[in-house]
């Protein structure tokens, strides 16, 4: 059996910002998250509101909802006031969180074919038997893209099951379960209105937790993550959020172990280091690194200043690590092979640090810019 993650960045419409070529989509991504991050509070004081002020500069929509990367959505109230004349200053007129509704998303636009081809490509090159995908649209949209892209590339088979559960993310960035014929989908458990001790959301998308069978009538079960990202500032609350979810992960581990479950999988992007207290929590359970397994050596990469080149992400630096495969001791036990699959990842240049497909010229063109992480399981 190989199971597999893949953040695929979005299948058919991706953030504008990620496409500019110029390099500017981390002060977008930055403004943009702390912006909203500010909407958020009860009560906006003066030095909120400036700062709101020149967020929206940064995001260019001092002067408009509409910026080159972001929109400003209103459904109610009032944020700014924006007289007709522009030399008079704007100011921000909302005085809290209750007085308006309303928040900044980000613009999208249909991904790159190229970036789309290559997307589709890495999935079925490395064909894993049960494959969790990040930052998935929808499950219609699980099941169009894999239709239209094994036409396209001529191939016989897709995907028997896929599986998607709305969660949080107003933006319908979700985490998904796509498993082959032979591996059906069983129970399916949500946590998107799991809550914190103070009311919020645990998580930013979701932690479903899927029921697959296999062919030798084995379950396996497989809980998906996207946990919150360091875009925009890896501030207290960011942290404390992305320990929050660790904890809650591991306990629903707990859970599943204690009533006799000891083939689990924990896997996707949990956006921190394997040295980060804020993984602690997760990590010192007793599921086990697929990437510290000795059978994990498929991680082609270039040697750069000393570098083991497990990251996950960008350019595969070993602080890059990101996504993981986490295994309970069965099946880490069980582990006959792994690796990393960058052929559908920008690898910089002077010189390029891995393979790529032949399409893969610049870095837009790029099916992610994370890498796909597997392992091959003997059960």
């Amino acid at each position: 059996m190989r199971i597999a993650a893949y953040n695929v960045e979005n299948l058919f419409d991706r953030a504008r910002v990620f496409n500019d070529e110029n390099g500017s989509h981390q002060d977008v991504l930055d403004a943009h998250a702390e912006i909203n991050t500010l909407f958020e509070k009860p009560e906006y004081t003066a030095a909120d509101k400036a700062r709101m002020l020149v967020l929206l500069t940064r995001l260019g929509m001092l002067n408009d909802n509409e910026g080159p990367y972001v929109r400003l959505r209103r459904i109610r109230g009032q944020l700014i006031r924006r007289p007709r004349d522009r030399d008079t200053p704007r100011e921000i007129v909302a005085d809290g969180r209750e007085d308006w509704i309303g928040w900044v998303e980000l613009k999208t636009e249909t991904v790159d074919a190229t970036a789309m081809l290559l997307t589709a490509r890495v999935i079925f090159d490395v064909g894993a038997d049960i494959l969790a995908m990040i930052e998935a649209e929808s499950r219609p949209v699980l099941k169009t893209f894999q239709e239209i892209m094994a036409r396209k590339l001529d191939l016989p088979e897709t995907y028997a099951h896929v599986m998607l559960i709305d969660g949080n993310d107003r933006r319908g960035i979700d985490v998904g379960l796509a498993t082959r014929a032979g591996y059906p989908i069983g129970p399916m458990l949500s946590h998107a209105d799991d809550l914190t001790p103070d009311g919020h959301p645990i998580f930013s998308r979701d932690c479903p937790e899927y029921e697959v069978a296999t062919p030798g009538g084995e379950t396996v079960t497989v809980l998906v993550n996207h946990f919150k990202s360091k875009f925009g500032g890896n501030d207290a609350r960011s942290r404390a959020k992305r320990r929050a979810q660790a904890q809650a992960v591991a306990g629903y581990y707990q859970r599943l172990r204690a009533a006799g479950q000891d083939r689990v999988v924990v896997l996707g992007d949990l956006n921190d280091t394997p040295d980060s207290a804020e993984l602690a929590p997760l990590l010192e359970t007793d599921l086990r690194d697929a990437s510290a397994h000795p059978a994990f050596t498929q991680v082609e990469f270039r040697a750069y200043n000393g570098q083991r080149g497990i990251g996950t992400f960008g350019l595969g630096n070993d602080d890059d690590k990101i996504d993981y495969l986490l295994l309970s001791p069965a099946l880490f036990d069980r582990m006959t092979g792994g690796g990393l699959y960058r052929k559908g990842a920008w690898p910089g240049s002077r010189p390029p640090r891995w393979e790529v497909y032949p399409e893969l010229t610049a870095p837009h063109h790029a099916a992610s810019d994370h890498h796909l992480i597997w392992a091959d399981i003997d059960l």
